[in-house]
């Protein structure tokens, strides 16, 4: 075992790269051969440790299992070349983590131990990074309760950990999105701001009902008045309405993108109008039958930038995108993309390089 400053580092004896084709690893299937753990006991957190990637040991009464007391996050690591990877807006997932940990009583990782961890599991995992164009390391930081024992209150012991998946594109087309008037994701004073394992569990049947009627994914609208865009089960929503870009405004029951942020710090930085409000979905129908919608994507950091082909709702469809992103929307996953992989100027130090050569 080895220390790097406050990490404990035990390496696995033998690599399982060699079973993997990284060129075509799926999505969350495979994971690479180290993990990140640290416990919380006795009110704080203890050393971190890297161990081999591994099954962990719990009981059927572990609270999170009856009482989903956990949050994660998702982040990607983007091959450059042989001597560095780049994260992007690290920093920004672990504010996000730590705003969701407050909201379900779980205590957060300090930023230097989070930033740490994922730099040091990327290096020493770096030959997972997948090379080729549009596949990436996809990275989960997972806080969870760990108390064995069905009491419905906030855990007293908790468990920190840091998993990596080498990954291709979450879409690889245009979506097809539907409405729901029926079911809702989040409403303001709960916890859709947050990213809490219970709020994805609860999404998946209507995410079902939706694929069943040949769709891909649900269009959210509020929860009071089901008219009001919200966002999409797995990305944030964009409209470009008569030269506009438009998108809803964060009111506690909309995840706060990281993605999402990026892509409105860009077009303000390339004086694209920009307008964040609430967003009727009777607008967007009627602007997508009057010619004005002119583009409609989801933003994410699965998707990146993923190009919506249309639209449903209560009866009628709109069709905007049938092969491919449009002009606005292509721009932008270049520039992203282009920043993450450090083939574009990044003039707003997003990118956190990592040299692993």
């Amino acid at each position: 075992m080895t220390t790097d400053t406050a990490i404990a580092i035990t390496k696995t004896p033998k690599s399982r790269i060699q079973e993997v084709n990284l060129d075509d690893p799926g999505f969350g299937r495979v994971f690479s051969d180290h993990m990140l753990e640290i416990r919380y006991e006795s009110g704080q957190w203890q050393q971190a440790e890297i161990k081999p990637y591994g099954k962990i040991e719990v009981t059927p009464a572990l609270n999170t299992l009856h009482y989903a007391q956990s949050v994660f996050e998702g982040m990607k690591a983007y091959y450059v070349d042989k001597e560095t990877v780049n994260l992007f807006r690290p920093e920004k997932n672990w504010q996000r983590m730590a705003n969701s940990c407050e909201r379900l009583c779980i205590p957060f990782i300090e930023k230097e131990i989070f930033i740490q961890g994922l730099t040091q599991l990327v290096k020493l995992d770096h030959q997972w990074v997948p090379e080729k164009d549009g596949n990436s390391l996809y990275l989960r930081p997972l806080a969870c309760a760990f108390d064995h024992k069905i009491t419905a209150k906030a855990s007293d012991n908790y468990r920190f950990f840091i998993i990596t998946s080498p990954a291709g594109s979450y879409y690889n087309k245009p979506v097809k999105l539907t409405s729901s008037q029926k079911y809702v994701r989040a409403v303001k004073g709960g916890v859709g701001f947050a990213k809490a394992s219970g709020n994805y569990g609860a999404s998946f049947y209507p995410a079902r009902k939706a694929q069943e009627l040949g769709y891909d994914q649900v269009l959210w609208l509020d929860a009071f008045e089901h008219n009001y865009v919200e966002e999409v089960g797995t990305m944030n929503i964009f409209f470009i309405i008569d030269g506009v870009l438009i998108t809803p405004e964060l009111q506690g029951s909309i995840l706060p993108g990281v993605t999402r942020a990026s892509v409105l710090q860009l077009a303000k930085h390339w004086d694209i109008p920009v307008e964040e409000r609430r967003v009727s979905i009777d607008e967007v129908m009627e602007a997508g039958k009057d010619g004005t919608l002119e583009e409609v994507f989801g933003a994410g950091t699965a998707a990146v930038i993923s190009p919506v082909e249309a639209i449903h709702h209560d009866g009628e469809t709109v069709q905007i995108h049938a092969e491919g992103r449009g002009p606005i929307g292509q721009k932008l996953y270049e520039t992203i993309y282009g920043i993450q992989r450090g083939q574009k100027e990044d003039p707003f130090g997003w990118t956190h390089s990592i040299k692993v050569g």
